[in-house]
Parts: structure tokens; sequence; C-alpha cells
């Protein structure tokens, strides 16, 4: 079905800064303009704005089916930024067809950037390859019930600062991350760190 029988869903975005009316050309939630926590938060929100306004013709995890473009090949730059922002607010229509209807009436400027923090926060193809065997080896210690989840979650925040992304952006939003936020928050949660690490390792096969 086309892009426009998709029917936009709200976004809460209070948590994020204000920014301004004007739209912006460029993402104000990287987290080398607006820190680690804005950008976090960024990313958490547009995570769930995406997959709730996008995915169906994006692609689950902005992993396209070929319907619509990969948006996680759109660089991490000002021209990027300008590219997607002209798509967002104005849609895409071609031969008379309307391919991606326009969100600038539905969703404001917050939830722009917060779904492109998001999508371009993705890691690209095979970015887990070379760490398999070893997330693998920590999953199956958390599921066990074993380890030093300091530790642990420390190897995987470092393990995750390796993870390149599609659009050249400098961090990544990947299974890794998050298990190693789920621990460093609550450190007895190794079910729910080595769920996400399964999710991690399933989808890189």
């Amino acid at each position: 079905m086309a892009h426009g029988d998709v029917a936009p869903q709200p976004m809460n975005t209070e948590a994020l800064p204000d920014v301004g009316e004007d739209w912006l050309t460029e993402n104000p939630y990287r987290a080398e303009a607006a820190g680690d926590e804005v950008w976090l938060t960024a990313v958490k929100i547009g995570d769930s704005g995406y997959n709730q306004n996008c995915a169906r013709c994006h692609g689950l995890g902005a992993v396209s089916g070929g319907l619509a473009p990969d948006l996680r090949f759109l660089e991490a730059e000002e021209y990027g930024d300008e590219w997607y922002i002209e798509r967002f607010r104005h849609g895409y229509t071609q031969d008379g067809v309307t391919k991606m209807p326009g969100f600038e009436e539905v969703l404001d400027q917050k939830a722009a950037w917060a779904i492109r923090t998001y999508v371009e926060t993705r890691p690209e193809d095979g970015a887990l390859d070379d760490h398999t065997a070893r997330l693998t080896e920590i999953r199956d210690q958390l599921a066990a019930g074993d380890g030093d989840t300091t530790a642990i979650a420390a190897e995987l925040t470092q393990i995750a600062g390796n993870v390149a992304t599609a659009s050249g952006a400098p961090k990544a939003d990947s299974t890794v991350s998050r298990a190693a936020e789920i621990l460093a928050l609550a450190p007895d949660n190794r079910k729910g760190a080595s769920e996400l690490l399964t999710i991690g390792l399933s989808a890189a096969h």
C-alpha cells in the first residue's frame, strides 16, 4: 500500500529541548551539539516515533525492504539533514502519486529531529560481525546468571563504541549499547541484557 495510507501517530517530545519555530537545516540533537543525555533521549523518542510512523515503508529498525529509501545511508551531515527535513515536511510525489505524505502539519520539529537522530545512529550492515563470538559468550554468561555485571557493562560499552553507523554518525545506537545501559542502570537485570544481545546477534545473521 502507498505511504499515503499511513495514519501519523503522535509523539511525546516534552523531554527534548526546544529548537524554536523556524525549521532548522541541521540536526540539533547530535551528541556533539547537544550532549550525550539529550542525544540518547532523542534516540529513544525517535525510535518510538519512527516505528509508529515510518517503519511500514522504510522498514523495521530503518532497514528498508526496497519499497522506500533505506534512510540509514543518509549522511549525518547538513546536506543529508536538508534532504531529510524537506521530505519530512513536504513529502514526495511522483507522476501525480503521493509516495510519501508531508508530516509538517502533524508532527513538530522536535519529533522530526528525534526521528532523524534515531535513523542516523543505526549500525551499518555487519557492524557486529567482528564481535559476534565475544558477544555470544557474554550473552550466554548473562543468561546463566554469571559474571560481574559492572565489568560486563564496561566491556559492552567499549564494544558499542566501535560499532560503525551506516550514515557516518560518530555514535551508534545498537543492541550492545542498550544492553550496557540496562546493566549500568540495573546490574541484576541480566535477563534483559541477555535478551537484547540475542536480538542483536539474530539480526546480525
